[in-house]
């Protein structure tokens, strides 16, 4: 795992002096470390998010430019592309966190959560790889070079979709079951 993905450690070499001496006390010590866990999945999910929004801001303003040059043949795949986006950047921000709590139905055991941490920064790589697909759409579209236009837009749905179909796979690596 990389330096600038691995939120947990980070958070942990950042704990103040006095949360690192309760650390050592006996019961406490897996409930900081399972709020660290926690705050890591948590930081994850919000840079998924804010990624994917900014990919979406980005395809809407292809849509405005494809609009403008009345394309009308590839409006609508990426107007429901654009929608899709909205769809899944939402399925992330609202997706569960990876703690439950002592009174919640379903319990998250901690070998889970560092499972569940790898797969995220997995997640943040396919993302990436969408941000920057969405950055070359639109530079060849500022650019008005409009000939890949509807193949883009295909690639971008699948790409999109099977990132979708991965992050669905979160719930069974949080509860263990993959």
């Amino acid at each position: 795992m990389s330096e600038k993905k691995d939120f947990y450690e980070k958070g942990k070499s950042q704990m103040r002096l006095g949360e690192r001496i309760l650390a050592e006390i006996p019961g406490f010590r897996g409930y900081k470390e399972k709020e660290l866990r926690r705050e890591s999945d948590k930081l994850i999910r919000n840079h998924l998010y804010r990624r994917l929004t900014e990919a979406k801001n980005d395809l809407r303003d292809v849509f405005q430019r494809l609009s403008d040059r009345r394309l009308f043949e590839v409006l609508t795949d990426v107007d429901r592309l654009v929608a899709k986006f909205d769809r899944v950047a939402e399925k992330v921000n609202h997706a569960s966190y990876g703690y439950a709590g002592f009174f919640n139905i379903v319990k998250v055991k901690e070998e889970n959560l560092d499972k569940m941490i790898d797969f995220d920064n997995r997640l943040i790589d396919d993302v990436e790889k969408i941000v920057k697909e969405v950055k070359s759409f639109k530079e060849e579209v500022v650019k008005q070079e409009f000939g890949k236009a509807k193949e883009r837009t295909q690639h971008l749905t699948e790409t999109l979709e099977a990132f979708e179909d991965t992050f669905d796979k979160r719930e069974e690596v949080i509860l263990g079951v993959n």
